[in-house]
């Protein structure tokens, strides 16, 4: 973990409600993929964790949506502000474990962290296949993106307004050697039950500290209790116990 002061380079919207945000530091580290950076915002007390979408030496990108004060706030800064950030937090996804033909499964804001990870697998010689879920046609985002690292993209829309009608356990493909996924807990449960092989859960969890200090966001797992910000917030399918999170 390091504290810095990055400036922003980009901060536009690519929906209604999400925002794409450039930061960069001449210190900056590359940022692994299901990593995430904790925001402090001037007025407010919490930092606001946020997963990374892209990332290398001197810049991060980041995906946010403007769901309260503290979003609302970073969608109206400007070029040229900086911001104080944390980095390199979160034990982010596993790629060994992959196989040759992975499958990403995103949830709305679920969606950003897969990014840089199919962009890491495309880079061993993989051939994931990516599966975007929305609630309707006005809330779809990375298709494009995806398409243009080379990934087969299918996009769900709950209400049928765009793609495949439902949900992304309704467009799993038939044949896929490992999952990753990220999204809201019903949506991880229900990939949970529908998947046919291991993978990995990032969770999305309120957060305190955003470091392991806290045990604000500890949850308990078949090896003890785990802090989502420290130890996770990916965790491997057969470690979760789901009454306890």
């Amino acid at each position: 973990m390091k504290q810095q002061i990055l400036t922003i380079t980009e901060n536009v919207p690519v929906t209604n409600c999400v925002y794409r945000m450039r930061l960069e530091g001449a210190d900056l580290e590359a940022q692994n993929p299901g990593g995430f950076v904790n925001i402090r915002l001037d007025g407010l007390f919490l930092r606001r964790p946020i997963s990374v979408y892209d990332s290398e030496p001197g810049s991060v990108t980041i995906l946010y949506k403007v769901v309260g004060k503290g979003t609302e706030q970073m969608a109206g800064m400007k070029p040229g502000e900086t911001l104080d950030v944390l980095t390199g937090l979160g034990n982010g996804y596993d790629l060994t474990k992959s196989g040759d033909t992975p499958v990403l499964l995103g949830g709305g804001v679920g969606v950003p962290p897969l990014y840089l990870l199919a962009k890491k697998l495309i880079a061993e010689g993989k051939k994931p296949q990516a599966v975007l879920g929305f609630n309707t046609a006005a809330e779809v985002f990375g298709e494009a993106e995806f398409k243009a690292l080379g990934c087969g993209v299918t996009v769900t829309t709950a209400d049928g307004s765009y793609g495949v009608r439902g949900f992304v356990t309704d467009a799993l493909p038939e044949e896929y050697s490992y999952f990753y996924t990220c999204g809201p807990e019903p949506m991880l449960r229900a990939v949970y039950r529908a998947a046919k092989t291991s993978g990995q859960l990032s969770f999305e969890e309120r957060m305190g500290c955003g470091f392991g200090a806290c045990m604000g966001c500890s949850c308990k797992t078949i090896t003890g209790y785990k802090r989502i910000c420290r130890e996770g917030p990916v965790l491997e399918k057969e470690e979760i116990l789901w009454a306890n999170l």
